[in-house]
């Protein structure tokens, strides 16, 4: 039953996509030749695999790499696309961050029979048709060989009907079929034959203009400055920390919680989250910028406020917005902080999280926490209306402060211009099996097309999300 739905979703969409690829105006002769900088890719590589390893048979579990996220309950999100596009010929060419590794069928030893991972996919597109390559390590399930490969033709997507000529920016590709390759199929260490469907691919991907040569980029992305100007080019002079310990700029990184995000965003809550006060969405995290404080080099104490806020609504009551968020550092234990408005609490300076902080010494003016496993606060507990118990693993916080005008903060993983996630309501039951059973893509026509104006966009569709589970809920 659900693979005759997604059959008869990813019909319809490859229609939807040719008749949009129609109404696009034509490129002006011998365009230039464009960058891609910044985007994403959603996949869910196949989600009956996903369920097998999570199952009652392998009773195993997945996990993220390099920055790469989720997307409602059984896709992964692949961030930051470098490559290249020519609107002459329609030939795309894009890889993507962030990896997922499956592991299951675990040994008395430890180790586990299962052991699979997906990372860097890359989307070439040429002549008409598509290839999706990525690095893959696995376990042989007949010999337990590990294999590791760089950059396998991993799956062969079906671009029938799409035009790639002339597209603006973004460029996206929505519920694209693809099957897996022969090539595919060996590193995938046995478990499915070549021809096996995989789970449709979506990307969207920047694309601007090439500079001149020799000239530097000014994109905000490049790591040398951000959408709000700050941590681009310093004042000259101000490369010496600052007086009395002041910080320079700062950032913390933090998701929540991954598996509330797949909450929120999905056919439970039915909801949606929203950034404001120049917060940005990475993907797996949010990024809380602007930090300001002070820092005490010889007793390894800091206090930095931040800005931005996130706002998490949906159905059954959920209504949770955090902002001016906080760090505080002292004895190597880290706690952050949020001004916290939620059906259960409405306080100021709330502790959320506590995570360990020890040695925070400057590396060339730069502090840094990397992925400090957080846990739950008694009053972070109450702040989202007691979901989770005091003690919880949350999502691990990272931490970077400029001490001297030209320490670099690291790069946020990069979603290009469509970054913050608007889920929609999955489709009731009626109109999933009216999408099964018509071929007619009238309604997702006018949907697509509200899209394209809106955003500008090459090819654009709503894309759906399936079920996750609750939120205590973990793969």
């Amino acid at each position: 039953m659900f693979s005759s739905r997604r059959a008869a979703r990813a019909v319809a969409t490859a229609g939807l996509t040719a008749l949009l690829g129609a109404l696009l105006p034509v490129a002006a002769a011998h365009a230039e030749s464009r960058t891609v900088k910044g985007g994403r890719l959603d996949w869910g590589i196949k989600s009956s695999f996903q369920s097998y390893v999570t199952g009652p048979i392998a009773k195993g579990s997945w996990t993220l790499q390099g920055g790469a996220a989720t997307v409602g309950g059984s896709q992964f999100r692949f961030h930051s696309a470098k490559g290249a596009y020519d609107p002459d010929s329609g030939a795309f060419d894009a890889a993507f961050s962030g990896g997922v590794r499956f592991t299951g069928h675990r040994k008395p030893d430890g180790g586990n029979e299962l052991d699979l991972t997906v990372s860097r996919p890359t989307v070439r597109i040429s002549g008409g048709s598509g290839t999706l390559y990525a690095d893959m390590v696995s376990k042989d399930k007949g010999t337990g060989k590990v294999t590791s490969r760089s950059q396998v033709p991993l799956a062969a997507l079906n671009l029938s009907g799409v035009n790639m000529k002339g597209g603006s920016s973004p460029i996206g590709l929505s519920s694209i079929p693809a099957t897996l390759t022969s090539q595919g199929a060996q590193a995938f260490a046995g478990y499915y034959t070549a021809g096996t469907a995989l789970d449709p691919v979506s990307l969207s991907a920047d694309v601007a203009a090439g500079a001149a040569s020799g000239e530097p980029s000014k994109d905000p992305a490049d790591g040398k400055g951000d959408k709000d100007g700050k941590g681009g080019e310093k004042d000259k002079g101000k490369d010496k920390p600052g007086a009395g310990g002041r910080i320079e700029d700062a950032a913390v990184d933090w998701g929540v919680r991954r598996t509330f995000r797949e909450y929120v965003s999905g056919s439970i809550a039915k909801g949606r989250w929203q950034l404001s006060a120049g917060a940005q969405d990475g993907g797996a995290l949010f990024r809380f910028p602007k930090g300001s404080g002070t820092y005490d080099e010889k007793k390894q104490q800091l206090d930095a406020s931040f800005a931005g806020a996130v706002r998490f609504t949906g159905k059954h009551g959920l209504d949770i917005a955090l902002s001016k968020l906080t760090v505080k550092v002292r004895d190597g234990k880290g706690t952050l902080s949020a001004d916290v408005k939620s059906p259960k609490l409405t306080a100021e300076k709330t502790p959320l999280v506590t995570f360990a902080a020890r040695e925070l010494k400057p590396d060339k003016g730069l502090l840094a926490v990397t992925e400090a496993p957080a846990e739950l606060t008694a009053d972070g507990a109450k702040a989202f209306n007691s979901m989770y118990k005091a003690g919880t693993e949350m999502d691990p916080v990272s931490l970077a402060v400029a001490l001297t005008a030209d320490a670099q903060l690291p790069a946020l993983p990069d979603l290009g211009s469509s970054a913050s996630p608007a889920p929609k309501p999955d489709a009731s039951p009626e109109t999933e099996k009216a999408a099964a059973s018509s071929t007619s893509p009238a309604v997702p026509v006018g949907i697509g097309v509200a899209v394209l104006v809106a955003a500008g966009a090459a090819f654009a569709v709503v894309r759906k999300r399936r079920t996750p589970k609750d939120p205590e809920g973990e793969h």
